[in-house]
């Protein structure tokens, strides 16, 4: 099934292009980023689930995925000639165990480029040149399902030369564990558009500002700016004001070096039931009123390289929704000026927030993790205080920086 959208496109002055209609063709199931240096590798591991193949790792699909036959194991991309690799993204399917301990091992020579805990997302070491790259899991709950094993070298993506004809270009995104540091990114040019932009596959606005839809209140019936279908990748966008309810993740997606100049009712709310992991990487907001990121279905939201200006909080995890939900968040390496609470949970859901490196400016009495009540849908929920270092809000003083 294809989607079709009607934009209008304006060019800048010095591209001499006047305004002119173009249709967006969006398939279903699209090749990931063309900078995936795994698209051209080859694949290998330990061991592999019945019914699974290393080769899904690499083949551009999240809807294929590869399982160790076990808990533990190690799948890896290889290329016929040396290549540089500085950085790789792990998408994870549905289901399956988590992952609490990994590492990315050069597969030529062995030796440790990266190690963490916890689910790995987007993981940067020093630029390396190598034929193997290995992503090692040594500690699971049970058996995980990796759907892609991205490489990338520096984030990726060629700088468009020439305006668009039938879909955005490709543009470089900032490297997606580049420290925020609150400088706004300028516009490219400008896209019109009347209606919500469906999304599968992945969708490259080439740092143009899509505008505009919705009246810029925090009417919540207000349609998002884009709708990102399970697997999708939305990156490289500016969202103009009002922009809607901004943009909706309808299962698990990707959030790629994305900003709204004014937040609106929600940035974006995280709506997939089928558990795994969504990913904010770089991208910056600002100008809210509430809720940056809501998380209304489960699993788990990774926000890191993120700059926020002006917000009440950065993440909640939906306390009133018509079903409730155990839901996780993981927030790293962000920047955020003047806002109130970094992240709000449900404890009495069993949600946690694992929070790392984050930079509080001009918000000396911000709340950290705030811990709610969850309550059925119509009732409010209960604020019952800050936690620190316990079951559901794992971050310690050390890891909050105020200036």
């Amino acid at each position: 099934m294809k989607r079709t959208v009607a934009l209008r496109w304006s060019a800048g002055a010095a591209t001499g292009l006047t305004a002119a209609a173009i249709m967006l063709t969006l398939p279903a199931t699209q090749a990931l980023a063309a900078d995936n240096l795994s698209l051209n590798g080859g694949a290998d591991g330990s061991s592999k689930a019945s019914g699974t193949s290393y080769g899904n790792v690499k083949d551009g699909n999240t809807g294929t995925y590869w399982s160790p036959n076990g808990s533990t194991g190690y799948v890896s991309v290889k290329w016929s000639s040396a290549t540089t690799v500085s950085s790789a993204t792990i998408r994870h399917a549905s289901g399956g165990g988590s992952i609490s301990a990994w590492r990315v091992l050069n597969g030529d020579s062995g030796s440790v480029l990266a190690s963490g805990s916890g689910t790995p997302g987007t993981i940067s070491f020093s630029s390396t040149s190598l034929k193997k790259l290995t992503l090692d899991i040594t500690s699971a709950s049970a058996a995980p399902r990796i759907a892609e094993f991205e490489t990338y070298n520096g984030g990726g993506g060629t700088t468009p030369t020439t305006p668009p004809t039938t879909t955005p270009p490709t543009t470089t995104p900032p490297p997606s564990s580049g420290t925020p540091t609150g400088a706004w990114p300028s516009s490219a040019g400008s896209v019109s558009i009347s209606g919500t932009v469906n999304v599968s596959g992945t969708f490259d606005g080439g740092m143009k500002t899509y505008c505009c839809i919705g009246d810029g209140s925090q009417n919540e019936s207000q349609d998002p700016m884009f709708k990102i279908a399970n697997g999708g990748i939305l990156q490289n966008v500016i969202l103009g004001s009002p922009a809607g309810d901004g943009v909706h993740c309808e299962g698990t997606c990707t959030i790629r070096n994305v900003w709204w100049n004014d937040i609106g009712e929600d940035a974006a709310t995280f709506k997939g039931t089928g558990g795994g992991t969504s990913y904010v990487i770089g991208g910056g907001a600002r100008n809210g009123s509430d809720k940056t990121f809501q998380h209304n279905g489960n699993g788990t939201v990774n926000i890191s390289g993120f700059y926020l200006s002006g917000s009440g909080k950065l993440y909640r995890g939906c306390g009133n929704c018509t079903n409730s939900y155990t839901r996780h968040v993981r927030i790293d390496n962000v920047l955020l000026n003047d806002i109130d609470m970094v992240a709000g949970i449900n404890s009495n859901w069993g949600d946690t927030a694992t929070i790392t490196r984050v930079v509080l400016s001009n918000a000396s009495g911000a709340t950290v993790c705030g811990k709610y009540q969850g309550v059925a849908k119509g009732s409010e929920p209960k604020y019952l205080g800050a936690g620190w270092n316990d079951a559901n809000c794992k971050v310690s003083q050390s890891d909050i920086t105020y200036r």
